[in-house]
C-alpha cells in the first residue's frame, strides 16, 4: 500500500475507483484502521461515480505509531489528511468522518476550504461545552482496556464484540459473526491500544470547535444516530446548527457503529453533500 508524509509521519492509504472521478476522502474514528470503511462501503461510492480514499490515522494501522509521551492534535491530523491527497494526486476533495473523524473533518472544512467540497459529519459533535456525555457503559468501551490478542486473541475478540454491541445500532444488528471476525482481523492487521489514549488527548487538546465551524463554507450534511449511546444525537444537532445551511439527518435506531445494513443510509448522506456541491447524482 502507498504511504503519504506529513514530515516524519508516515500514512498509509488506500484508493478505489478511478483516478479521475471526484475524490471522497473518508477519515475514521477514534483508535479505528481505515478497514472500517469496508471496501464493500467504498464500492458503493465508486459506483455512483467517485473515487474513494482511505487512510489510517496517525497512531493507527499501518501509520507511524507515537511514543508515550508524545503529543498532537486534531489540526496535526487534519494536516495527514491533507498529504494524503496531495499523495494522491488530488487538490480537491468531498470530505467524510465518523466520530473523531467528523471533527477532524470539521477543522478540514474550516481550516483547508479551499480543498473541501463538501463535508459529511457523521455520529460526531461540536465538543461544544454542556453538551450529553456519553453513558458509563459507552464510555468504559472507550477507556477499559481489552484483553492482549497477543496472548489471548479469543477473549480479545469476545470482548471487542461485546463493546461494539454496547454502542452499536439497534435497529441494524451486524450479520452473525462478523463483529468477531473483524475483530481479529483487525488485531492481526496493526493493534496498538495505546494510540487511541492519544488520539482521546488529541480530541481533548482541540476542544470546542464551535467557532470554527461557523466559518465552514462547504455544503454540509451532519448524519446522526437517534440511539447514540456514546456522542448523543445532541452533538449532531449541535453541529448542524453552528454550520451555515448544514442539512440535518437523524436516524431512528442508529448507534455509534457502521454495520452493512447502514451502508446505503451513509453512502446517501454523502452523496448528497456531494451533489449540493454541483455534481449531479449518479445511478439515483
Amino acid at each position: 500500500m502507498p504511504f503519504a508524509n506529513n514530515g516524519e509521519v508516515r500514512i498509509c492509504w488506500e484508493s478505489f475507483g478511478d483516478p479521475a472521478d471526484p475524490a471522497i476522502l473518508l477519515i475514521n474514528g477514534l483508535g479505528s484502521q481505515m478497514t472500517r470503511w469496508p471496501e464493500a462501503f467504498c464500492e458503493v461510492l465508486t459506483g455512483r461515480g467517485y473515487r474513494a480514499l482511505r487512510f489510517d490515522n496517525r497512531d493507527t494501522g499501518l501509520s507511524t505509531w507515537f511514543g508515550e509521551n508524545d503529543a498532537y492534535t486534531l489540526e496535526d491530523m487534519a494536516a495527514d489528511a491533507m498529504a494524503v491527497l496531495d499523495a494522491a494526486g488530488v487538490e480537491t476533495a468531498h470530505v467524510a468522518g465518523v466520530s473523531m473523524g467528523g471533527m477532524i473533518s470539521q477543522v478540514i472544512a474550516a481550516d483547508h476550504g479551499r480543498r473541501t467540497l463538501s463535508l459529511t459529519s457523521i455520529m460526531s459533535t461540536s465538543s461544544a461545552p454542556g453538551l450529553p456525555q456519553a453513558s458509563p457503559r459507552a464510555m468504559a468501551v472507550l477507556t477499559q482496556p481489552t484483553p492482549d490478542f497477543r496472548t489471548d486473541p479469543e477473549a480479545h475478540a469476545a470482548a471487542a464484540v461485546e463493546n461494539a454491541l454496547v454502542i452499536g445500532s439497534p435497529a441494524y444488528p451486524w450479520p452473525e459473526g462478523a463483529l468477531a471476525e473483524r475483530a481479529r482481523a483487525e488485531a492481526e492487521r496493526a493493534w496498538n491500544p495505546a494510540g487511541s489514549g492519544r488520539q482521546m488527548r488529541a480530541v481533548g487538546a482541540t476542544g470546542d470547535r464551535s467557532p470554527r465551524l461557523a466559518r465552514i463554507t462547504a455544503p454540509t450534511v451532519v448524519l446522526h444516530g437517534a440511539d447514540d449511546p456514546l456522542l448523543p444525537a445532541e452533538g449532531g444537532r449541535d453541529t448542524a446548527a453552528k454550520i451555515p445551511g448544514a442539512e440535518l439527518r437523524i436516524v431512528e435506531g442508529m448507534g455509534h457503529d457502521l454495520p452493512p445494513a447502514l451502508f446505503g443510509i451513509v453512502a446517501d448522506a454523502i452523496l448528497a453533500a456531494a451533489a449540493r456541491a454541483g455534481r449531479p447524482l449518479q445511478g439515483a
